[in-house]
């Protein structure tokens, strides 16, 4: 018989926008909730992390899997990398989806091929299957000023159920650094997935500004 399925399995896509590090800190914080994460990255996401984060994401997803295993503690088979054309993968088909998936930063060129419906990469075919199996999708891009092009596209995937949820980090958390900006986008993309944190206190809660706005 089987090991016993984790409470969740979360796909979470890395692409070539900005804000790599709001990827791998989901990434570190779905770990540690215990959730079974499947990772996918675009070959320009690889560009983005040396750039931002200096930090080196093979293109062997053997490798991605241990560095990112070892870097955030995952246990033997709780996190697996998928490379991009690798249409075996369990995210390619709507028999064994995800429980959700995010693309998280994700390119306004991602995006408009989600919007689409392409499926020319697993991220994008993994992105189809959500949408068509009825999964929780989050895509969090990381672009401005939005051209009518980009809000098009994100109107029309919200009005398919995709949640839109921009980098935009707040302020009334009082943040003392990066870290606690790239926290609070992490935390409400965690709030999606209904997976429990306690990555910055809740408005109204001890430690929450009272009086913004």
């Amino acid at each position: 018989m089987s090991a016993a399925r984790p409470a969740s399995t979360i796909a979470v896509a890395l692409t070539g926008a900005s804000g790599m590090p709001y990827g791998l800190r989901l990434i570190e914080c779905l770990v540690r909730a215990g959730c079974r994460v499947w990772v996918l990255y675009s070959q320009v996401a690889q560009i983005v992390a040396r750039q931002e984060m200096d930090l080196s994401l093979p293109s062997r997803p053997a490798d991605v899997e241990a560095d990112l295993s070892a870097r955030f503690g995952a246990t033997p088979g709780q996190l697996r990398v998928f490379g991009r054309e690798e249409w075996f993968a369990p995210p390619a088909s709507g028999s064994n989806p995800p429980d959700a998936m995010v693309v998280c930063p994700c390119s306004m060129g991602s995006l408009a091929a989600i919007a689409a419906g392409l499926a020319s990469t697993l991220i994008e075919r993994a992105a189809d299957v959500a949408i068509k199996e009825g999964r929780k999708l989050v895509l969090v891009p990381r672009e401005t000023p939005f051209s009518v092009l980009h809000l098009e596209n994100m109107l029309r995937l919200a009005r398919m159920g995709v949640v839109i949820l921009p980098a935009n980090p707040g302020f009334y958390h009082h943040p003392r650094s990066v870290d606690d900006l790239v926290d609070f986008v992490v935390a409400r993309i965690l709030d999606q997935l209904a997976v429990a944190h306690d990555l910055m206190p809740r408005w109204g809660e001890a430690g929450a500004a009272e009086d913004a706005s």
